[in-house]
């Protein structure tokens, strides 16, 4: 879990740094839904310390679902529910205004006190690394980047009692 709270910190630092960096792929954000996979890795020391993960992002205004880490979370903006299938456990919280590291869809918009390194951009790809640190590199890749219409958010909520039986179910709003 607190390699995904990372993941998530890091990518939605990554979004917020992109926006202000005014990339022309990315000014098409607002007013879409936007999909796409991600890779991102971390490395600190040189190498002497790397982790990488893989996942899936869709975005709408400030809802989204992310899939990582075998864990879904999706956010219509108020509610934050997080899925660990595995481990058949639910949590559902509030989203503050301010949680930006775990919303990446607040971020856009934002800006970050990181240096952005733009390694490649394409039609639909972006590979980018964040200097955070003298010691640590972020690189993202987002790839399959897809814009379509704005399609409202009741695909970013969930109903509780739709869970299954099995589900340890914690409300923290």
């Amino acid at each position: 879990m607190k390699r995904f709270l990372l993941s998530m910190a890091l990518l939605a630092t990554c979004i917020g740094a992109l926006a202000q960096t005014r990339i022309p792929l990315l000014d098409k954000v607002p007013g879409h839904r936007v999909q796409c996979s991600y890779t991102y890795s971390v490395s600190k020391n040189g190498g002497a310390f790397s982790e990488v993960t893989k996942g899936n992002l869709e975005v709408e205004d400030n809802a989204f679902r992310l899939d990582a880490l075998g864990l879904r979370i999706v956010s219509d903006g108020t509610t934050r529910w997080t899925l660990d299938e595995d481990a058949r456990e639910a949590v559902v919280e509030a989203v503050q205004k301010e949680d930006i590291t775990a919303n990446p869809a607040l971020l856009i918009g934002h800006y970050a006190d990181y240096d952005l390194v733009v390694n490649a951009s394409g039609k639909d790809f972006l590979d980018v690394t964040l200097v955070l640190d003298e010691s640590t590199r972020a690189r993202f890749f987002l790839q399959d980047i897809v814009f379509g219409e704005r399609q409202g958010k009741s695909d970013f909520s969930m109903d509780e009692k739709s869970l299954p039986d099995d589900y340890l179910l914690t409300d923290l709003r």
